[in-house]
């Protein structure tokens, strides 16, 4: 071999094929032994019948063919012990193969399962910096203490301009204490100024907090006056004098923009060709409601049941051979996550 040239990959399905290729022609040999064994045993059946025949003069004739016979019937036994030996042998190779390959492709699907739960959890943290760091804002701040027309507009168009550099959002909602939204940052695309908010769970969670370096998040939903989107909703605060002690004002709600960014990252697990097109990879959230799904399906009405037995990550294989992957979200920094998961379920 040239120093340029390339080494073939060596796969645990090439194993697994050469070892059924083996197991075939080793029973082809010995079925081919056990074929030629007969043969022989026929043509000493025959020798003796002819020696029988020959009387006194066949008699040497008949002790060979009986010779001739018994080493048939030794070979058909080594023959027969041969098969169910190397059989055995053979079966068990191919059942640690499999297993083999089991591992090995189960422990990378989790390491995608991971990885995609993680890239999640990372962008997801900046969602939480960017709610706390909107909510100091004095736009925000004098909007939620005086509600005043020009106050409330000028505190739009902040959002707005907000909005313009962080394209992952769909809207951002400033709030009074009832829930009443007074500042938004699309009012002419959605035009929410006036709705009320206050039985969003987010709106609640934010409610009750302590502290602005606190923030509440809720799990992945549709929001009817953003169109019936798919958003991720992370809230806070907004407190006298853009203080994290402060007098609470009002509230500050960050959509963001749930669906083409979570189906982005679905979408660009590393996984070959041939492979994608058996595998669905997905984002459950704690119950097992599918979040996000690589073929777009099931999402946010189709729950799938993780045979997990209570640990945080691992793989596992059904009885028609599918392989299911999973890692529970570990978190980034200071966003501890939702307890969602990354899944992919592989075909065979």
């Amino acid at each position: 071999m040239s120093v340029t040239e390339a080494v073939k990959p060596v796969s645990v399905n090439d194993i697994i094929a050469h070892t059924a290729k083996a197991k075939a022609v080793t029973n082809g040999k010995v079925r081919d032994i056990r074929s030629v064994t007969n043969m022989l045993k026929i043509l000493a059946l025959n020798a003796l019948i002819e020696a029988n025949r020959a009387g006194e003069l066949g008699r040497g004739f008949s002790v060979v063919a009986d010779e001739v016979r018994g080493i048939s019937t030794e070979v058909e036994g080594l023959s027969s012990a041969l098969a169910k030996e190397l059989g055995g042998e053979f079966d068990t190779l191919e059942r640690l193969t499999q297993d083999m390959a089991l591992q090995s492709q189960g422990a990378r699907l989790t390491d995608l399962a991971l990885n995609a739960i993680e890239l999640i959890d990372r962008n997801l943290y900046e969602r939480t910096c960017d709610v706390r760091w909107w909510a100091t804002d004095a736009a925000m701040v004098d909007a939620a203490a005086d509600p005043a027309a020009d106050k409330c507009a000028y505190a739009s168009k902040r959002l707005g301009v907000i909005l313009d550099a962080y394209t992952v959002y769909i809207d951002l909602w400033l709030c009074d204490l009832n829930g009443q939204i007074i500042a938004s940052g699309r009012p002419g695309q959605y035009g929410v100024s006036g709705q009320n908010v206050a039985g969003r769970d987010w709106f609640q969670r934010a409610r009750a907090l302590h502290s602005g370096n606190d923030f509440a998040v809720a799990d992945i939903t549709t929001e009817p006056l953003l169109n019936g989107a798919q958003i991720a909703t992370y809230a806070t605060g907004v407190r006298a004098g853009g203080e994290a002690d402060g007098k609470l004002l009002g509230i500050l709600g960050v959509h963001f923009d749930w669906q083409p960014q979570a189906q982005t990252i679905m979408t660009g697990i590393r996984l070959g060709d041939e492979e994608r097109a058996k595998t669905r990879a997905l984002l459950v959230d704690a119950s097992g409601l599918i979040i996000a799904a690589s073929d777009g399906k099931g999402i946010l009405s189709e729950r799938v049941q993780i045979k997990s037995d209570g640990r945080e990550s691992g793989h596992y294989r059904d009885p028609d051979g599918t392989i299911t992957a999973y890692h529970k979200t570990p978190g980034y920094e200071t966003y501890a996550g939702l307890g969602w998961r990354g899944v992919l379920v592989q075909r065979p």
